[in-house]
């Protein structure tokens, strides 16, 4: 084999695909969090050079925020759940019993992706995770309005501090089953806060 045979390609490779690059990122992320992914780590991991890196994402923080939107809207997307006419009991429950499945689901990316960064308070990375959770907070709330629910934002603060609590305890190394359990019992606590 040739020099040139043996010599990676440079700048971005054919096929490069932003949703698989994105995704290969946000593993990362979820294994080792944040601080621990360095960018020679994804670039790595995608396939491509530093240089078609920082053309392609800018820069780590926002392939991370990349990363995090990409989470949030395949992970428990709140679409297939906050469906307008929807009974707000069920659509909650089957959103925090799908919590409690995705988050047990890989044994090295356990919890909450976004939630479990949140807590880094005021980093970079801490600050775009709060933000990404109070977006996602902010449209259960408006799921609850739409359902003409009394004390909406109550309900989505009972649901939040549920998510949180399911993320913290599959960290810890709950099973599916344990967290699956808990999520129900938070669904029977939903019944009496949504009623009309």
């Amino acid at each position: 084999m040739t020099d040139k045979g043996n010599r990676r390609a440079r700048g971005r490779p054919r096929g490069f695909a932003l949703d698989d690059a994105i995704e290969a990122g946000q593993h990362l992320f979820h294994e080792h969090g944040y601080e621990k992914v360095s960018v020679a780590a994804l670039t790595e991991a995608i396939g491509i050079t530093p240089p078609s890196f920082y053309t392609a994402f800018g820069s780590k923080a926002a392939f991370f925020r990349d990363a995090l939107q990409r989470y949030s809207t395949t992970v428990v997307p709140l679409d297939r759940f906050l469906i307008p006419g929807r009974s707000p009991r069920t659509a909650l429950g089957d959103m925090l019993t799908a919590a409690a499945r995705a988050y047990s689901a890989h044994p090295q990316r356990r919890g909450c992706l976004i939630l479990e960064h949140a807590k880094a308070g005021a980093t970079e990375w801490g600050i775009v995770a709060t933000q990404i959770a109070g977006e996602n907070r902010s449209r259960v709330q408006a799921f609850l309005e739409a359902s003409d629910i009394p004390a909406p934002a109550r309900v989505a603060d009972y649901v939040a501090t549920t998510m949180l609590g399911l993320s913290s305890a599959a960290r810890e190394g709950w099973e599916e089953a344990r967290l699956i359990a808990v999520a129900e019992t938070a669904s029977g606590g939903l019944v009496q806060l949504v009623q009309r």
